[in-house]
């Protein structure tokens, strides 16, 4: 048997609602969870779920295809064939924690599916790579109910992509990790994200002018300077706007910040010691922190789960 493709989760390290009103965004890869489309250990309860899931997923795709809204050909008729053998999508990455799960199903099943596929093995001009979004953003939206496709994208290119606007989308390269007490690191909430539900009450706000010229002044500036300044490895003027980004999104984003969480927020903008932002959607799952010394970091987070993705 063919050894199906694996699919690792991604981070978008700076750009969530961001890139949903274009301002930039930058995510990467994430080794540490995966998934594949199996069909070995097709009892277990989990690969029945996933199953289950797989056939809801291939009957709206199918709707798509005949309302001409899929865009991109997909072999459906093999795709029913193969969750009638009982196919389904084994993965470690956690649902609903901003890590890309459905993004990974999604380039999974392209990969397998798509008649005509472009290959990231190759060398994919700037017009394939957004086409490659834009296609991915349609069928993800099933998950989701809006969705920009870069989750999908970066999973599948396997590579880390700076999103400038929604017509300039590439893969770029971030400065090499060094060992030092540096670190970005995730924090887990232990509890589920509702990635619909956050996605509405942000549309919501987005109706007020207030918000609306927040989003598109402060925090698209605030955003777009973190990435340039993690891009260059410029540490100083990175954590400076990390703290403006990290204060804005306190006060602008409650409803996505679990109330629990919020001191640990309060915490790291008055001691300076790290800063923590949104990872994804928010409303639980991980939350990003940036740190320039993350024994210290680690010191004031006690009892909390924090897993290091990046150090520099």
């Amino acid at each position: 048997m063919i050894k199906e493709a694996l699919f690792h989760s991604k981070i978008l390290l700076f750009g969530e609602y961001g890139i949903i009103q274009d301002s930039m965004g930058l995510s990467i890869p994430y080794k540490a969870y995966m998934g594949e489309l199996k069909y070995e250990d097709k009892t277990s309860s989990d690969a029945q779920d996933s199953n289950g899931h797989l056939v809801k997923f291939h009957q709206h795709l199918l709707n798509m295809a005949e309302g001409k809204e899929l865009p991109v050909q997909l072999d459906l008729v093999q795709f029913g064939k193969d969750i009638e053998e009982g196919m389904y999508f084994d993965s470690t990455i956690p649902q609903g924690y901003g890590v890309g799960s459905s993004g990974a199903l999604v380039a999974a099943i392209y990969d397998k599916y798509a008649i005509n596929k472009l290959d990231p093995e190759k060398n994919l001009s700037s017009e394939d790579i957004i086409k490659l979004k834009a296609a991915f953003g349609t069928i993800e939206s099933y998950f989701h109910g809006k969705s920009s496709g870069v989750d999908p994208l970066i999973c599948y290119l396997k590579l880390p992509v700076l999103i400038k606007s929604k017509s300039d989308v590439n893969t770029i390269g971030i400065p090499d990790e060094k060992e030092g007490n540096g670190a970005i690191f995730l924090m887990n909430t232990g509890t589920i994200g509702e990635t619909q539900g956050m996605v509405n009450i942000f549309m919501e706000r987005m109706k007020q002018e207030g918000f609306r010229n927040m989003i598109k002044k402060d925090f698209k500036k605030y955003n777009d300077q973190c990435i340039s300044a993690f891009l260059e490895g410029e540490t100083q003027p990175l954590f400076d706007s990390l703290k403006h980004l990290s204060s804005l999104v306190l006060q602008n984003f409650k409803p996505m910040i679990p109330s629990n969480f919020q001191k640990y927020w309060e915490d790291g903008l008055k001691s300076n010691a790290y800063y923590l932002k949104l990872c994804g959607s928010g409303g639980g799952g991980f939350i990003l922190g940036f740190t320039r010394d993350f024994p210290k970091a680690q010191k004031m987070l006690q009892g909390q789960e924090l897993e290091v993705i990046y150090k520099f």
